[in-house]
């Protein structure tokens, strides 16, 4: 089945026609409005800058991804239950987006892919804050360098001591666990 776009929807595909009415409850199955609450941060970090809940997340995400979801967007509805207002962000309701397989990767093609998954995940956080006061906070000396390799090796070990629980929970039967997938 060919792909449509808005403008190619015919009466039977949403019973309204091509008209205003039928162009909305089109983009509405384009579309998944997603509830926007206050952030989780607001306790500690004080209320947010922005008046719409979904206006936070959708400015989150664009400092963070370097492209982001071409339908992105906020909205507040009042409930009509209660007439309270609601933030929400939109979003495509389906991204479209390939996922690797990881079940089925090689050693090196998983070393490959963590690889990317780091840089990415790096250049997000890079994008979110400002890099000239990061880097004078963080100074010329190697100090900064040292902790982040001091918690990287710290955490390393956690890593080991948590797979040596989780091989004795199995051993000893109180967790299931499926290898050689």
């Amino acid at each position: 089945m060919a792909a449509r776009v808005p403008g190619q929807l015919h009466e039977r595909d949403h019973g309204r026609g091509p008209g205003p009415a039928g162009l909305a409850q089109a983009l509405v199955r384009l579309l998944d409005p997603v509830p926007a609450q206050p952030s989780v941060l607001a306790d500690y970090a004080g209320r947010s800058q922005y008046n719409n809940q979904g206006e936070r997340v959708v400015a989150g995400q664009h400092l963070q991804q370097a492209q982001s979801d071409i339908f992105l967007g906020w909205t507040r509805v009042p409930n009509p239950a209660d007439g309270v207002d609601r933030d929400f962000y939109v979003r495509q309701l389906r991204d479209w987006k390939f996922s690797v397989p990881i079940e089925v990767m090689l050693p090196e093609g998983m070393t490959l892919y963590a690889g990317l998954c780091g840089w990415t995940l790096a250049r997000a956080h890079a994008r979110s804050g400002d890099r000239i006061a990061l880097a004078a906070y963080l100074g010329g000396s190697a100090k900064s360098d040292q902790a982040i390799a001091d918690f990287a090796e710290t955490y390393a070990d956690q890593n080991e001591l948590d797979y040596a629980a989780l091989q004795a929970a199995v051993k000893d039967g109180k967790a299931e666990a499926i290898t050689e997938i």
